[in-house]
């Protein structure tokens, strides 16, 4: 606790020689931004802290998101630890150059992609997703249709699913309507039912003829030689049922995780059996359906989906019994070191879970969990310490470690930042550019 006096003291050196403020790890970074409605942006509030005690400049390392440097009204330098990373990468890592960067989450990428474009490697991410009930999303379709007649708009969706086109359907349904009218009604409007069925149908013959002209003009043409000797050439049509091959497809492998571990396929899921004795709903129905329905408005606007899950709201979902996720590996990472890459490590479960991923779904060859600040809190040290799958763990020292828990844990492998800092504060001091910081040397 500061007292007023030290403040004013504090803003009264401020005024006369600025204040430069060296925090390595920005405290509150995961929290520059609403979680809720009327919610505290703590890092914003930090920040304005820091200005009214009258500093004037500040030096941090790796913020959680560069969008923060816009909370100060002073500048920023925003330092980063990958090239220490990279050089760690060069100087240990016998074959570094077959490995793979993966991030762990979709939140990641933009930082494991610089990373990757700095050693000139592959990257791929790890994708976590919880697992629904198989006719949850249809139920759900359906209670939001209550006040709609579900036959006709089922028959349509069927038609559209079995290739009927939408003339065709409307001629039917207009050479279908005179026989459904009132003979007396027919009369009035002067409409022969015979004449009317010929039209329709002659409408609909028109409009298959036309979209089949537009499919054969749109269908494309490869020339393949037919034989070698003769080097003559025929013409190939791709139908336009025709399935196209991926062969990249195989790089996608996916896993259950069950309490944050990778388990076998024939594990038993914690689903209920009520929900596994039914059967799965078709994905094209509930597709089509599901544009029936919007999301519950908020109070202030917006849907709130651009609000992603915190860090502890993660890992508990992780650990809970009761749900199963579906974890997706992008990427070939068979046979390879894998640098798993992100700025801080907190909560074990995400890391475990990637680790085991690219190991046991992708035969990955030794994995390195990566970042620049170990916060490591609770045992998260010691539970990544007992996971067989990671084989080392680097951080940088700008947050505190305890030394009992860094003497215990083998895997641990600290850098030090007090050269980049130091540089820093020198170049800031004399009126010299950092941006000689920024660069990857290959020494």
């Amino acid at each position: 606790m500061v007292s007023g006096a030290c403040c004013a003291d504090w803003k009264e050196l401020s005024d006369k020689d600025p204040v430069t403020a060296v925090v390595p790890y920005f405290p509150y970074s995961r929290q520059s931004k609403k979680k809720s409605h009327r919610g505290t942006i703590t890092a914003r509030l930090l920040a304005n802290l820091m200005g009214i005690a009258g500093v004037k400049h500040v030096v941090t390392v790796d913020l959680h998101a560069s969008q923060m440097q816009g909370f100060f009204k002073c500048p920023v330098d925003n330092l980063h630890a990958e090239p220490l990373i990279a050089r760690w990468i060069r100087h240990n890592v016998p074959n570094w150059k077959e490995g793979v960067v993966v991030s762990k989450n979709a939140g990641g990428t933009k930082r494991v992609t610089s990373l990757a474009d700095a050693l000139k490697l592959n990257f791929g991410i790890v994708t976590t997703d919880k697992k629904r009930g198989p006719n949850m999303t249809a139920s759900m379709i359906m209670n939001h249709l209550d006040g709609f007649e579900r036959q006709p708009m089922l028959e349509s969706m069927g038609r559209l699913r079995r290739g009927v086109s939408p003339s065709r359907q409307s001629a039917e349904a207009d050479s279908s309507g005179p026989s459904d009218l009132n003979p007396g009604l027919r009369a009035r409007r002067g409409i022969d039912s015979e004449a009317f069925h010929t039209n329709g149908q002659q409408r609909a013959n028109s409009a298959d003829s036309q979209t089949h002209r537009l499919l054969d003009d749109a269908t494309p043409t490869v020339s393949t030689p037919t034989d070698e000797c003769s080097g003559g050439v025929e013409s190939l049509v791709m139908e336009p049922e025709a399935h196209c091959d991926d062969r990249r497809a195989g790089d996608v492998t996916q896993g259950r995780l069950i309490q944050g571990h990778i388990v076998d396929d024939d594990f038993p899921s914690p689903s209920s059996p009520a929900d596994t004795s039914q059967p799965d709903a078709d994905p094209m129905a509930m597709s089509h359906s599901s544009s029936f329905f919007a999301a519950e408005p908020l109070a202030f606007g917006g849907s709130g989906a651009e609000d992603a899950a915190s860090s502890d709201e993660e890992e508990e979902t992780l650990k809970d019994p009761k749900i199963e996720h579906m974890i997706t590996l992008v990427g070939n990472v068979r046979d390879r070191p894998v640098f798993i890459v992100d700025d801080m490590i907190d909560k074990p479960g995400s890391w475990i879970a990637a680790a085991e991923t690219v190991v046991k779904r992708g035969g990955a060859q030794k994995v390195y969990c990566m970042a620049t600040h170990g916060v490591f809190g609770g045992d998260c040290l010691a539970q990544m310490q007992a996971c067989e799958c990671i084989d080392a763990i680097i951080v940088t020292n700008s947050f505190p470690i305890n030394e009992e828990q860094a003497r215990r844990t083998s895997k641990l492998v600290v850098l030090d930042l007090s050269f980049l800092l130091a540089e820093a504060i020198r170049r800031n001091h004399h009126g010299e550019s950092i941006s000689p910081l920024f660069q990857h040397y290959n020494s």
